[in-house]
């Protein structure tokens, strides 16, 4: 008699539905307006990959609130993280779309999530290369914890607590036709 094989089944949970992530955009957007006494001088970089579509909505929201458009641009960090030893055969790399300098300008990075730190801290090495911001601040959809470096979010949509073990999966429509957020 054959032994049957377990089968391992990975629990998938939505904590963020498309709606939900439209409430916590619209939140942001309004965050960064209001920490910034306006829009005046703000430029949004989005951490390619799932970070510049949450850019580019952040500024339509920022721009029909303010009547001011603002600047989008897509930051590679691929190049900058200190684990490229490590993970350097498993990263694709980019082409950053940086239309703007940086200089004297208050710039927003946006990501989907934020983990250990460790791209935050990629992008703001990035970041130089473009010029010398004024201020830089953060913003993430997601706030996972569990930082391995100093570097925390300015502006969040949903704090979620999570264990090692558990993966935060960010679904955008621009990349994965969805718009959700998982946990598996």
């Amino acid at each position: 008699m054959a032994k049957k094989k377990k089968v391992k089944t990975v629990k998938v949970k939505v904590v963020m539905s498309d709606v939900e992530m439209g409430r916590a955009l619209r939140r942001i957007a309004h965050q960064i307006i209001e920490a910034n006494k306006g829009s005046q001088d703000i430029v949004l970089v989005g951490i390619m990959q799932r970070g510049l579509p949450l850019a580019k909505r952040l500024a339509e929201i920022i721009s029909k609130e303010e009547e001011i458009d603002v600047p989008v641009g897509g930051l590679d960090v691929s190049l900058y993280r200190d684990d490229l030893t490590k993970k350097g055969q498993y990263i694709e790399v980019r082409k950053s779309d940086m239309p703007f300098a940086v200089t004297d300008k208050i710039v927003v990075l946006v990501d989907d999530v934020v983990f250990a730190g460790r791209t935050a801290r990629a992008a703001l090495d990035g970041i130089k290369d473009y010029g010398r911001a004024s201020k830089i601040q953060l913003a993430a959809l997601i706030d996972r914890g569990h930082r391995e470096l100093p570097i925390h979010p300015d502006f969040v949509g949903k704090a979620i607590p999570t264990s090692f073990k558990e993966d935060v999966k960010v679904d955008v429509f621009e990349v994965d036709g969805v718009d959700r957020v998982l946990i598996k």
